[in-house]
């Protein structure tokens, strides 16, 4: 009963932010992150368009999707993914209705595409799309996911995966502060952070089986900084602290643990602990070490000059490449000789080679082996001698 009354309360509380005059977005974004998140897809579909400031008055008519389709270089790699995608409507939903549905989803990704020409598809953009559609309907979901897509989700959309990269290499400095052991563990087993790609570029909406879960994610994500969905990923990494340890020191056992996501997480608790953390060691002060992890994985020197490029749109690690960028236009010319000599010097396993083979067990297949072969582009040239 008292849970019932505190979810009464919720509800007066979000309808009274939404009635105010201007409408009080600071408690809407409180009661999306709090206990319960919105609670209802009902509130979800008043909520979700003021955390993304879409005015839902004058919302475009879709156009005919038979133009749409056949005018698209991405329809055949879409309707592939959407096939696929049986498992992200509810089980029991009758054929014809999921069918109709995801010919609303090709609609909405190929719509939001042609629209937005800078924006690129990548294989995990429909499992987001889906939650939206299921949630809102087609065209209030065509509004927000091309809101969405050119925001938060906007680092994913990029025609390389630099930007995605980067983002991932905010995980290891987190885990880091909350737990040293952990980090040096799986420093230890080389395993990279690949591990999470699916659950960064898809909310978690491709790994997370519960419907009710993923739209809880939702909730907190849409009402925060778009970096948060890799604070909860490092949550979920800190949760299973003692999983990890117990498990076999090398990058295969401890890449196999990491990536099988258990159903039955503390959700609320994970979100609190995410936001504090957040709170606690913000974007910009981890971003020294993000940058450091990149340059452990030799990525540094040919991403930061992507980055220059793309500084002028504005991403979640604009404070990174404005602290970095006089830094490194002076140790870019010193880099070059080093990096040869300390290769040289230096045998170690080589991690690009165990990339290129765990790349093939990751759920995402093709997005994870587009991290892959990039790795192998920036491997100098003669390490590549390795590979057939």
């Amino acid at each position: 009963a008292d849970f019932d009354a505190k979810k009464k309360r919720k509800v007066a509380e979000i309808y009274q932010a939404l009635n105010s005059d201007p409408i009080d977005v600071a408690v809407l974004r409180r009661m999306a992150i709090s206990e319960g998140g919105l609670l209802t897809d009902e509130i979800r579909c008043k909520v979700w368009p003021k955390l993304l400031s879409v005015n839902t008055d004058d919302l475009p008519p879709l156009p005919a999707g038979k133009e749409l389709r056949e005018n698209s270089k991405d329809y055949q790699q879409v309707l592939l993914d959407v096939r696929r995608s049986l498992r992200r409507f509810p089980p029991g939903m009758p054929d014809d209705q999921r069918e109709v549905l995801q010919e609303e989803l090709i609609d909405i990704i190929l719509h939001v595409l042609q629209r937005n020409p800078q924006l690129h598809y990548y294989q995990g953009y429909h499992d987001i799309v889906v939650t939206f559609l299921l949630v809102v309907g087609d065209r209030l979901a065509t509004a927000l996911v091309e809101k969405l897509s050119t925001h938060h989700l906007r680092d994913f959309m990029d025609p390389t995966m630099d930007n995605t990269k980067h983002i991932l290499n905010y995980l290891m400095p987190i885990i880091d502060q909350v737990n040293p052991e952990v980090h040096d563990f799986m420093q230890s087993a080389e395993v990279g952070t690949i591990f999470a790609l699916s659950w960064l570029i898809t909310w978690f909406g491709h790994v997370l089986s519960d419907f009710r879960h993923v739209v809880r994610l939702y909730d907190f994500f849409l009402a925060c900084h778009p970096l948060m969905p890799i604070y909860f990923a490092a949550v979920i990494v800190l949760h299973r602290e003692q999983e990890v340890l117990d498990c076999e020191c090398d990058m295969a056992s401890v890449h196999h643990l990491l990536s099988q996501i258990p159903q039955d997480l503390p959700y609320e608790s994970l979100i609190s602990k995410a936001g504090d953390l957040f709170v606690q060691f913000p974007p910009s002060e981890l971003a020294k070490e993000a940058a450091q992890a990149a340059q452990a994985e030799r990525t540094a020197a040919s991403t930061f000059k992507d980055f220059e490029l793309a500084s002028v749109q504005q991403r979640p690690d604009t404070v990174l490449r404005q602290r970095f960028r006089e830094r490194l236009r002076g140790e870019e010319r010193l880099r070059g000789e080093e990096r040869t000599k300390s290769i040289l010097t230096k045998p170690r396993t080589n991690r690009f080679v165990k990339l290129a083979v765990m790349g093939l067990t990751v759920a995402l297949g093709a997005a994870a082996l587009a991290v892959v072969k990039s790795a192998l582009e920036w491997a100098p040239k003669f390490e590549l001698q390795i590979f057939p």
